[in-house]
């Protein structure tokens, strides 16, 4: 079974930094793919952050030059730090991970946590 489990988040002051942490159960390098999800208020999940097995990195552009994502091996890890934190940062940030086998991906999440930007 996967668990994802998030840790970091929190109340900042636009302009500041949080690292938000992923810890996966297992072995990380069984996921093709470990990132970051968002949702504000209002609106539809999105795409922040990824990194892969071979650990090619992907941003959103709201986030890019801002935000960084790595992963430590050892601790089955993936940390997202961000910086220059803006009010429009405010959501849930969730932990996902992409399984591909046989050809048929499977995704699993985190339960979330808040970041909260305040201006």
């Amino acid at each position: 079974q996967v668990r994802l489990v998030e840790s970091g988040g929190g109340l900042v002051q636009a302009g500041g930094s949080l690292r938000l942490s992923c810890a996966a159960s297992g072995n990380i390098f069984r996921f093709n793919a470990v990132g970051w999800h968002r949702q504000a208020p209002g609106k539809q999940r999105e795409f922040i952050a990824a990194v892969t097995s071979g650990g090619s990195t992907n941003y959103a552009d709201s986030v890019k030059g801002r935000f960084t994502i790595s992963r430590d091996n050892a601790k089955n890890t993936v940390y997202l730090q961000m910086n220059s934190l803006k009010p429009e940062d405010t959501a849930v940030y969730y932990c996902t991970s992409r399984m591909v086998r046989v050809g048929i991906p499977e995704d699993y999440w985190g339960q979330g946590l808040q970041v909260t930007v305040s201006s």
